[in-house]
């Protein structure tokens, strides 16, 4: 008779150095008379089932892992108050029956309910025991894991407070006697007056473009002086960032030549545009005018009479002021004709959404031949800890696509709320094209991708980063590999950081070194799931959703709403959020990102056909 059955979990020490700790925490029976070794240990009460091997394994298992994942804490001793930081590395093993294809999801599964915020374990003690009581209450599919505990330095000194350390690593403090670090600096500036500076007012410039502002404006909506705003604009108007419009406003000024109109000229039916690409941000129509050839560009801008009362007299007066602009640049990509315009701010505002569905419906209006809309630009990668091939990285391309069998391109999530089970139930409205025509050239592109050495969106880049230097003061270059840091929210305010996965032993790696990776899985967003990562990352896993951006529900409303059958969402990965937070850490891959998905998306309209199926 055994002692152990296989589902009990015996944890045995395997390596031991002055630095680092390996132990092995698997299923396996035990005979009865192995247990009387006073170097056994058979826990009971709440914990009976788990075996405490306390001697070093003797029978060591070479088989390689089939699965690793690495994540970094900093641990605080809280008799000398010095800080380690420590590599926790997790290593998987998993049972035949279980499918090569679910195991990199039931281990990120697995890693997430370790960590899990609302019992993250503080010491090293807890950690190995929430291991253990994982394994032995489900996770049937794991065969064995074990943990690699390596100290990667000490210090005296605390780590930063709110912002990443010199090296980039960001870190969470652990011990029953520490306070928490904040994630992000940010946060503790809720509710505060945003510093003036220069490259602020440049930023709202970017962002209204091509709506102007004025500095009345920009002081009443962010708590300035409206004399020190006043004065920022003038020193960006010398620069030539700046330009001054009539009325008191401003705009961005920029590099290529522009002809302001009343009306869109009238156009020969060949000069009329076929495919329309939509873009938000201005880098993002920068990255995308680039791709353009012979291109011409056009602003509409249009004023309105407005009644304020005067503060001396108090009569009503009339004045001027700018209403909703237009920028519309036309060129030519292959045989087709391309307009490109840019929406006003988007976001979670009611007269942000408002603006980017009228901005939508006037340009499908005014350029009526339009077959295809492509929403170009910046997104937030969903991180997949374990699965290499699902993973997304900064600076990939997502394109919308359906998967598993499922038809939404676009899911927008516009509440979500728990459910009894403790899961989340969310309200979604799903968008999906008439026609997919253009999902299956970005299929067929993917394909052709992987196939060769390069895939042909590089030289594009290359070439519209050489371009670019000259026109834009944005860097569209791509940023240090090493900026690229994947974190894990474990509560409001820690983080854990997490290293990317790897292709298995054996696997072939698909990633060439600097070149963006296109996906295909659909896109997401809302307000229901804006600011809480548990719930963006369930939304994921129910959608396949692999990216979300800053809300375009709107504009596809729109798009839809005007009869068109075919559009395409093409999101560069700026960061692990949405993409769209402008001075944020992430903003730095914002324009590699947004050139990454221009150039994807010239690809795949060079292999538009004139009529596509």
């Amino acid at each position: 008779m055994e002692l152990a059955r296989k589902d009990h979990i015996v944890m045995t020490p395997k390596c031991k150095t002055t630095d680092s700790t390996t132990l092995a925490i698997e299923r396996r029976a035990v005979p009865l008379d192995d247990t009387k070794n006073d170097k056994i240990h058979v826990a009971g009460g709440d914990h009976q089932g788990i075996i405490i091997n306390k001697e070093l394994a003797k029978d060591v298992d070479d088989s390689p892992a089939q699965l690793s994942l690495e994540f970094r804490v900093f641990l605080v001793n809280a008799q000398t108050g010095s800080h380690t930081r420590e590599s926790r590395t997790l290593h998987y093993w998993f049972a035949e029956e279980l499918p090569a294809a679910e195991r990199p999801s039931v281990a990120q599964l697995f890693f997430r309910e370790l960590v899990s915020p609302q019992e993250f374990p503080r010491d090293y003690v807890g950690f190995i025991k929430k291991v253990m009581k994982l394994l032995q209450h489900g996770f049937t599919g794991i065969r064995k894991v074990e943990v690699t505990l390596k100290q990667l330095g000490t210090s005296d000194q605390p780590p930063p407070s709110a912002r990443p350390s010199q090296d980039g690593v960001l870190v969470i403090s652990l011990g029953p006697t520490t306070r928490p670090v904040p994630v992000s600096a940010d946060e503790s500036t809720l509710g505060a007056v945003a510093p003036l500076t220069e490259e602020r007012i440049k930023e709202l410039l970017e962002s209204s473009f091509p709506n102007p502002v004025t500095a009345v404006e920009l002081a009443r909506s962010n708590g300035w002086s409206e004399e020190e705003v006043q004065a920022q604009l003038s020193q960006l108007t010398e620069k030539g960032i700046a330009k001054a419009l009539e009325h008191g406003a401003y705009t961005r000024a920029v590099a290529t030549k522009v002809q302001v109109v009343r009306n869109m000229p009238a156009m020969v039916q060949s000069k009329q545009p076929t495919i329309a690409i939509i873009t938000a941000q201005y880098c993002e129509k920068l990255a995308v005018d680039s791709m353009l050839d012979n291109r011409e560009t056009f602003v509409r801008y249009t004023t309105v009479g407005t009644l304020a009362k005067d503060p001396v007299t108090g009569k009503s007066v009339s004045f001027k002021r700018f209403g909703e602009s237009n920028v519309y640049t036309l060129g030519n990509i292959g045989a087709h004709r391309i307009v490109c315009t840019k929406l006003p701010t988007v976001g979670h505002t009611r007269e942000a959404i408002t603006a980017a569905g009228n901005t939508t419906t006037r340009m499908l209006g005014t350029f009526q031949k339009v077959d295809h809309v492509f929403l170009v630009g910046v997104g937030g990668g969903v991180p997949h800890y374990t699965d290499y091939r699902r993973h997304v990285r900064l600076g990939d391309v997502v394109v919308s696509h359906p998967v598993d069998g499922k038809r939404s391109v676009y899911v927008y999530c516009e509440n979500a709320a728990l459910s009894e089970s403790g899961g989340a139930e969310f309200e979604i409205k799903e968008y999906c094209p008439n026609n997919m025509g253009l999902q299956k050239i970005a299929a067929q592109l993917q394909a052709e991708a992987e196939s060769r050495d390069e895939p042909p969106w590089m030289q594009l880049m290359r070439e519209a980063i050489n371009s670019l230097q000259s026109e834009s003061e944005h860097n569209f270059s791509q940023p240090p590999a090493d900026s690229d840091k994947l974190y894990m929210a474990i509560g409001e305010r820690d983080l854990i950081e997490v290293a990317h996965p790897s292709p298995q032993e054996g696997a072939e790696n698909h990633r060439r070194k600097g070149c963006p990776w296109l996906h295909l899985s659909p896109v997401a967003s809302g307000r229901g799931v804006a600011r809480d990562e548990a719930l963006r990352q369930q939304l994921a896993h129910e959608t396949g959703a692999l990216a979300f951006d800053s809300e375009f529900d709107a504009v596809l409303d729109a798009v839809t709403g005007s009869c068109r059958d075919s559009f395409l969402v093409a999101r560069g990965i700026a960061d692990y959020r949405d993409g769209g937070r402008p001075g944020a850490a992430g903003s730095q891959w914002q324009p590699y990102a947004a050139l990454a998905a221009a150039a994807v998306v010239r690809c795949i309209v060079e292999r538009v056909p004139a009529v596509c199926d």
